[in-house]
């Protein structure tokens, strides 16, 4: 047994001196066992000391430098784009922020302290319906579904809230609105008092307000499984394969934009599914942190090239395809992303590109672009055209048309776009078209009409007036000769609604400093 006990302590670490040496053979073993004991107990605690030091510097990371989301490194830039909104407060009432038109109250007609008001009064709301709820379940029991008594005096109250509703709209309250329409235009929501009652339109104002939270709930860049719908919806119709690869959305500034068709990217950023790009030098990455990095050196705050026009915060920048080859090769494939027929991604140097921005303080921001052969024979003013989603709707489209025939009217040349037009570009010149021979039609004095004296003033090519004119009903074949009707009911409409809208999106021909390019 010594012999034993000799062989444990010699495995063990040296046991602490104690107090007393033992005096025979039996308290040797005794003080043997002891100090294997307190060995194996010590041993114990060392090791569950030093799993739990472990176990604490994993959870804590306060050695390493913080990292930033992206939202939160980039949002120098971000801000609510409703004109004079500074981002303040939220629609929902529960943030101190927003930077998009769904959780603006500003846009929605209201301030950030009465969307604080109505975020509290529907809390209250909530705590008394659930608590009534309770009530009417403990009181009725699974067989008895009739309604409580508190329900048929709601039913009863919502019944005469909606009895309430004005039946028509007064002649105050029509000018009121088309004044508010007329001021604003599209960057507010339209009054929607006395449209119906005030119950639905409550009803309204909460299901805007839960949409807004639910959008705010989500983070900022979505999984790139949330566009595999519109992908799906593309294979559906033919327009992608199943073996394409193909960007389903863009980081592009403060937007987040889903792509409408194929783009050919490089393979290793096709495949990524979503591309991150700096909106001033056109620049494609693959992650968003690649994307930080960049936009905190970048230098670029606007296109290159020469400025050629402003007003306001509208410029145009002429840029030459030979002198900037790479910028204008990333604005080609940036814009096949959301054109169907467009066929030109690499070759740019024969061409010349006129890309309009919008400016505020942090840059200026691509609003769309067009691209003109510089020595074309068949007289095209316009190659490509493109307006960015983020602007459609708004009126860019025809200032980027009128700058274009602006341009043909300094060459003193009659020009037309390129065919084949997509469909929104094609629903835009016929817009464009049908405006200028109205405006055209409008103050014209004389007798007789001549398409060619039309044609030479407004820089449009004589086949497009004529096909306006005919899609008009004012082109007629009589007695052998074409005769131009000048309807004077589609120029009042037009005249009236030109007046309503302003003139708040067009192109000022005094503000173009440009003298047309020699040679190439």
């Amino acid at each position: 047994m010594n012999g034993s006990n000799r062989s444990a302590r010699r495995d063990a670490p040296p046991a602490p001196p104690t107090g007393n040496a033992p005096s025979s053979e039996s308290d040797l073993e005794v003080s043997s066992h002891s100090n294997d004991l307190l060995v194996s107990q010590e041993e114990d605690e060392r090791l569950a000391k030093e799993l739990s030091l472990k176990e604490a510097a994993a959870h804590d990371l306060s050695h390493r430098p913080k990292r930033r989301r992206f939202h939160e490194s980039y949002n120098f830039n971000m801000k609510c784009p409703t004109p004079g909104c500074n981002s303040l407060g939220h629609l929902t009432g529960r943030h101190e922020r927003h930077f998009s038109i769904s959780g603006c109250p500003l846009y929605h007609n209201l301030s950030a302290d009465e969307c604080k008001g109505k975020a509290s009064t529907r809390d209250k709301q909530a705590e008394e319906r659930t608590l009534s709820h309770r009530q009417d379940e403990n009181r009725h029991s699974t067989r008895s579904q009739a309604p409580s008594d508190r329900q048929l005096r709601y039913k009863e109250k919502v019944t005469e809230l909606r009895r309430k509703r004005t039946p028509s709209i007064n002649k105050e309250q029509k000018d009121k609105q088309g004044d508010h329409r007329q001021s604003l235009g599209s960057s507010r929501e339209p009054l929607l008092e006395n449209i119906t009652s005030d119950y639905d339109l409550e009803l309204f104002r909460k299901a805007q307000a839960r949409a807004s939270e639910d959008l705010s709930a989500q983070p900022p860049l979505q999984p790139q499984e949330e566009s595999d719908i519109f992908l799906e919806k593309l294979r559906l119709s033919g327009q992608v394969s199943e073996g394409n690869n193909m960007i389903k959305t863009i980081v592009f500034g403060r937007y987040e934009l889903d792509t409408w068709y194929h783009s050919p990217y490089p393979e290793e950023y096709a495949r990524l599914g979503r591309l991150y790009m700096c909106e001033f030098c056109l620049k494609y990455m693959k992650s968003q942190t690649i994307l930080r990095r960049h936009m905190a050196k970048c230098v670029w705050k606007h296109p290159p090239g020469d400025e050629i026009y402003r007003k306001g915060n509208i410029s145009v920048f002429e840029v030459d395809g030979k002198k900037n080859k790479i910028y204008c090769q990333n604005l080609c494939l940036l814009a096949k992303l959301f054109l169907d027929h467009k066929t030109l991604y690499y070759d740019v140097e024969p061409f010349l590109f006129y890309a309009m921005t919008e400016s505020d303080s942090t840059g200026c921001h691509l609003v769309g672009y067009f691209s003109k052969e510089k020595n074309s024979f068949l007289n095209y003013n316009v190659s490509c055209i493109l307006t960015m989603p983020q602007y459609m709707r708004q009126g860019y489209g025809k200032m980027l048309i009128d700058f274009s025939y602006l341009l043909s009217k300094v060459e003193e040349k009659v020009g037309s776009p390129e065919r084949p037009l997509s469909d929104l570009g094609l629903i835009s010149y016929r817009s464009y078209w049908k405006e200028v021979l109205l405006r055209y039609l409008h103050d014209f004095q004389g007798k007789e009409i001549s398409i060619k004296e039309i044609s030479q003033e407004t820089a449009v090519n004589p086949v497009d007036i004529v096909s306006t004119l005919q899609s008009l009903q004012m082109l007629k074949y009589w007695k052998g000769k074409h005769l131009v009707l000048k309807r004077q009911d589609l120029i009042d409409d037009w005249k009236a609604r030109e007046t309503k809208r302003g003139n708040s999106k067009t192109i000022e021909p005094k503000a173009l400093k440009w003298t047309p390019p020699k040679g190439t």
